[in-house]
């Protein structure tokens, strides 16, 4: 009677699918999370435990997630997980930013509202409901990723707590004298119709035309006597590249310092910067000139110029600003239309002239050009300015211009009226508070800090609806501003019990205290219409959430964001925060780069290069996505593509089948009964535990410098070289065709089930559904939580494990292993075996290696997974050998081993057929099943 062998065999046994089918079981774990509330039992878990805040920087609710976003919330979530796998409790609020410009965008071009019609109230229902639509939207595709957090209790700018406790930090710089209302020129978006911060300018390619404008002397103040009785034919030639601003021109500066000269050419004569007049020359295409006088800038300052088409002059004044980079070193100068125009004419007195209106139309002081779009007045001016003889050149140029990153129309510099904060006051105590802060990366610091340095005050006022109300009143009589503790406080209040609504739905008696007046004795009082900049609202997060949320604290231990927000969502929060807390509001700050297509490109509807995170998980599953998270090096620009997916499901399936061979070789295993003591494993189960710990060093330090990508390669490599390649295919052998319950297959399985307990929970923060899935599907030590691999703490270094003698003595082993497994292969290769069962191996060596490969023969059969081997003291070989250049004194000779296959463990043993009752199966599987 034949026996059936392979029942007698520990095959690998588990419920768990080789195939992950992420899309469909990722939502299973999702609903399992949600009915027993992983986010509180996570943060019960910890209570008394040190605290780990990350503060959410709240996206913008006006449309579905992206890669972008979808980077962000998943690098938060690894950050989140894994300290609160290291014993931190680690509460996560979401936010929303719901005010502001995008949303109004997308809800007149959706809804087909007309703001100016509709009135306040109405049109600002329909933003926020249309803000609340796309939060929801947002969240649960933020869910869908596998991100943590307290989902049903976000923080929302739009919310009246919010929005009171906003008004209340507005009202502390107001109080320190930081908030004031000034005319200067602003970034102004015709599109859009309001004034614009630095934060919310991004620079694209522009060609346009540069023009070189001829203004004729009016009166040289007797500079000019000794050139020309006719001081008509003296010109100062300014260079500009916005024409449209030349009818707000009332200045040309020079810098006194320069050289500057009277060139004739022909019958005029031209000023010009000297180390200029080459390059002014040959753009005018003029060959034949000369140089007839020089002075200094400061000795032609005060000379009067006539306006090139309207009736008015224009005065030579001085700047340091005017550099010799390009043009005439003569430049056209502007109050209404630059910042530092505005400054310089402030020196002299000069008046501010704005001849274009909010829609980008030039007004009445245009002269002949009013009416006109001021992109379309360009050529009407240009054509004007040669019927005149003004213009003396001009060509094309490419340069980068200042668009809005709204509607990503080019912007107009425009002075305004404006509600600033001033910068200028705090700015030292600003830069000092970056000091103070870890950035990473480092560069961040840097950048900010420049940024800061370099920053103008701060334009917060908004001509839009969307937003939270400027609080300050005007005095009805004088127009004179109020605002004090107590109007703030009226003010907060009144938003807290009602939202900003309320300030466009309340009479202004209704909402001051009784009895306020305003110092010339009026009592009545009109509200201030312009909105604060979206970017003052989540600008205020450290205050309006960190210190009102229980559980959170300012300053905050880390933010989280791109690295546009160094002139963003950072600068607005540390601005805020130095002027009235007089600190940083973070500890840490981490920034990461922009998501770009395979080839570095930037992601666009015209390049179609596109990918949508949702398509993503459809056919990946979210899983693959943070793997692509955690697989970055996120302080440079992030690729994403088709080919760069499919590589990572590739990894992901090698990383899954290893946990997967591992629970299918634990099925029967239980470690508070079945485990091994540390002396009494194997040695090879030794060096994979050596192996573990080191991986758990350098894992965890990759994920506590956020280095993501060096744990993702190290976790990678172990599974496929240590695991895969070398320790679990050895201990084939040993789990399958021992008995189940000896010696060496328990520790087999001890040695396994530490590797995976750690390797599941050190991925737990990347790869949050399939380890939870893993979980499900293995046994547990007592103290440890069944329910949830979230619930459970970071695996622990196990000092036992090192061992330096055993590392250096396997490092060994495995590289005469990689010298066997190549005659194999070539043994294969030539047909002289099959499997590599089939082969015998004799290792030739000499002195320097004989005595420590004879020491381990017996373990070389397993080692190297063949069916016998043999250590010969000799390097004299007779035939065919494989020698490796690079391991000096080893010659291996693989043959055909000698005798028969037993047909339980497939090793070729001279045993098989010495035993009647079982004929067909080696010495060493007797002995098993009997």
């Amino acid at each position: 009677m034949s026996v059936d062998y392979g029942k007698t065999l520990n095959l690998p046994k588990t419920d768990f699918p080789m195939r992950g089918n992420l899309p469909q079981r990722e939502p299973e774990f999702l609903k399992k999370w949600e009915d027993m509330d992983i986010y509180k039992k996570q943060l019960a878990k910890n209570e008394g435990k040190p605290v780990f805040i990350l503060h959410d920087g709240p996206p913008y609710a006006n449309g579905g997630i992206h890669l972008g976003t979808s980077l962000n919330k998943i690098l938060k979530d690894i950050v989140i997980k894994y300290y609160s796998m290291k014993g931190y409790k680690t509460p996560y609020v979401p936010g929303w930013d719901t005010h502001g410009l995008p949303i109004e965008q997308r809800a007149i071009k959706e809804l087909g509202l007309k703001r100016h019609e509709v009135g306040p109230v109405k049109f600002r229902n329909a933003c926020r409901d249309f803000a609340l639509k796309y939060l929801d939207i947002q969240r649960n595709a933020f869910k869908r990723l596998g991100v943590r957090g307290d989902w049903n209790n976000p923080y929302v700018t739009l919310e009246p707590e919010f929005e009171a406790k906003q008004i209340e930090v507005f009202g502390e710089m107001a109080k320190k004298g930081y908030i004031y209302k000034g005319l200067r020129p602003v970034y102004w978006c015709p599109q859009c119709e309001t004034a614009l911060a630095e934060a919310e300018i991004e620079y694209l390619e522009d060609t346009t035309l540069s023009i070189y404008v001829k203004f004729n002397v009016k009166d040289d103040k007797g500079k000019f006597k000794s050139i020309t009785d006719n001081v008509n034919d003296i010109y100062f030639v300014i260079w500009t590249t916005t024409t449209w601003t030349l009818p707000g021109n009332l200045a040309i500066c020079l810098n006194a310092e320069f050289d500057y000269a009277v060139v004739k050419a022909g019958n005029e004569y031209y000023v010009v910067a000297e180390e200029l007049i080459e390059n002014v020359m040959k753009t005018a295409e003029i060959e034949e000139y000369q140089v007839v006088e020089r002075f200094k800038g400061e000795e032609l300052e005060g000379i009067l110029c006539r306006h090139p088409f309207l009736d008015r002059d224009s005065v030579i004044i001085t700047g340091d600003h005017v550099t010799l980079e390009a043009g005439t070193g003569c430049v056209h100068t502007a109050p209404g239309h630059g910042a530092e125009d505005f400054e310089v004419c402030k020196k002299y007195d000069i008046p501010v002239i704005v001849p274009v209106d909010d829609k980008g139309y030039l007004t009445e002081e245009a002269g002949q050009f009013a009416g006109l779009f001021y992109e379309k007045s360009n050529a009407a001016i240009i054509e004007q300015l040669k019927e005149t003889g003004h213009l003396l050149t001009s060509e094309k140029i490419d340069h980068q211009y200042p668009h809005c990153w709204r509607c990503k129309e080019p912007i107009i510099f425009r002075a305004t009226e404006q509600w600033f904060a001033s910068v200028e006051g705090f700015r030292d105590e600003a830069i000092k508070a970056i000091d103070t802060v870890k950035w990473v990366p480092e560069w961040g610091k840097d950048r900010i800090t420049a940024m800061v340095r370099d920053r103008g005050d701060w334009c917060i006022s908004r001509q839009r609806i969307w937003g939270v109300p400027i609080p300050i009143f005007y005095c009805k009589e004088c127009n004179k501003e109020l605002i004090n503790d107590q109007t703030i406080e009226a003010v907060a209040n009144l938003f807290k019990e009602r939202g900003s609504n309320a300030w466009y739905e309340v009479d202004t008696k209704d909402i001051l205290p009784e009895g306020t007046k305003c110092e010339c004795g009026c009592s009545e009082f009109e509200k201030e219409q312009d909105i604060m900049d979206v970017w003052f609202d989540s600008g205020s997060t450290h205050a309006a959430v960190l210190e009102t949320i229980e559980g959170l604290y300012s300053p905050a231990d880390m933010y989280l964001e791109g690295s546009d927000q160094h002139r963003g969502w950072f600068q607005s929060s540390l601005l805020t925060s130095v002027a009235t807390r007089g600190r940083a509001p973070y500890k840490i700050v981490l920034t990461h780069g922009y998501v770009v297509d395979g080839e570095g490109r930037k992601m666009s509807k015209s390049l179609g290069n596109g990918i949508d995170p949702e398509d993503v998980i459809k056919e990946y599953g979210a899983d693959i996505l943070r793997l692509w998270v955690a697989s970055s090096d996120y302080k440079s620009d992030i690729r994403i593509s088709k080919d760069i997916l499919k590589q990572l499901s590739e990894v992901y399936r090698k990383i899954r089948n290893t946990c997967r061979f591992i629970l299918g070789n634990i099925n029967d295993y239980d470690p508070n009964k079945d485990s091994v003591e540390y002396d009494k494993l194997y040695e090879l189960d030794k060096w994979a535990l050596m192996k573990l710990n080191k991986l758990i060093r350098v894992v965890d330090d990759a994920y506590s410098r956020y280095e993501f990508h060096l744990m993702f390669h190290a976790i990678h490599n172990f599974c496929v070289i240590d695991m895969s390649n070398f320790y679990l295919d050895i201990i084939k052998d040993r789990l399958y065709t021992s008995k189940a319950d000896s010696i060496g297959r328990r520790a087999a399985q001890t040695a396994m089930f530490e590797i995976l307990d750690a390797l599941v929970k050190m991925l737990t923060p990347v790869l949050a559904f399939t380890t939870e899935e893993i979980w499900q599907h293995m046994p547990h030590k007592e103290g440890d939580d069944a329910e949830s691999v979230q619930l459970n703490y970071w695996p622990v270094i196990n000092e036992t494990y090192d061992n330096k003698e055993l590392e250096e003595k396997w490092a060994k082993i495995i590289r005469i292993r990689q010298v066997v497994s190549k005659a194999l292969e070539i043994a294969r290769t030539e047909k002289l075996i099959g499997h590599s069962l089939n082969a015998k191996v004799n290792i030739y060596t000499n002195e320097s290696h004989y005595d420590f490969l004879k020491s381990i023969e017996k373990d070389l059969i397993t080692i190297f997974i063949v069916s016998d081997v043999e250590i010969v003291n000799s390097e004299k070989v007779e035939g065919k050998f494989y020698e490796d250049e690079e391991f000096e004194g080893l010659k291996v000779v693989v043959s055909q081993a000698e005798g028969e296959k037993c047909e339980r463990c497939w090793m070729i043993s001279k045993t098989v057929g010495e035993d009647e009752k079982h004929p067909s199966i080696c010495e060493r599987c007797r002995a098993v099943i009997e």
